[in-house]
């Protein structure tokens, strides 16, 4: 199987403290993976290196196979969801989608109507993003991660905060991506018991070192 992402050696210094110490990963194509670890356990870093939203101190990320100057190509075959996006609270789901559409250069128009139905929005598309549920919130996030239509979702706590309901929702959407379009996600919590639901594999990080991959 392809591996979609990549690391080798992957480490992340803040001054002197390494929160990331030599990780060596891979997510292959197919796989929904489950990031989990306690808070301060190295999950949103490692995911903010692969995002490029942080420099590694040393070592490689490859995805899709591009390193180096490549790289920026084959993160448009990805979509990151790393901390809530920041959407108007004013506009509807279309006016919000919309707007970054046009700023990410995406040309097909449809694009928003067509990820509203995938994650179940169709139906509040008029609700202002001020009205919306965490959950629908989330799902909105998912929704702008899919407007590029990516290989490959990253995302960063989706089901963090949300009630019983609005975690159903996100596991059954992240599911029917996974199944049904084909989408591999690499997806982080420190609830384990929700992933259990969702994941094909579990990776467990603490302190910035994987101690456990089943």
């Amino acid at each position: 199987m392809d591996a979609i992402i990549q690391t080798y050696q992957l480490t992340k210094k803040f001054k002197k403290v390494e929160v990331i110490k030599p990780l060596d990963f891979s997510l292959k194509k197919g796989e929904i993976c489950a990031l989990i670890g306690k808070n301060g356990a190295g999950k949103s870093t490692f995911l903010k290196l692969l995002a490029g939203q942080l420099m590694p101190t040393s070592g490689e990320i490859h995805l899709f196979g591009k390193s180096g100057k490549e790289i920026d190509q084959a993160k448009k075959r990805m979509g990151f969801m790393i901390e809530t996006p920041a959407f108007f609270p004013d506009f509807t789901a279309i006016q919000n989608l919309e707007y970054f559409r046009i700023q990410r250069g995406i040309v097909d128009k449809k694009r928003v109507y067509e990820v509203l139905e995938i994650v179940g929005l169709a139906n509040e598309k008029k609700k202002r993003f001020n009205d919306y549920s965490m959950g629908m919130k989330q799902r909105l996030g998912i929704a702008l991660c899919l407007l590029s239509s990516p290989d490959c979702l990253v995302l960063d706590e989706p089901i963090n905060g949300l009630d019983v309901e609005g975690i159903m929702e996100i596991r059954n959407l992240l599911i029917k991506l996974n199944q049904e379009n084909q989408i591999t996600i690499l997806i982080s919590s420190h609830i384990l018991t929700e992933l259990k639901l969702v994941a094909t594999r579990f990776v467990f990080i603490k302190n910035g070192v994987v101690v456990d991959d089943l």
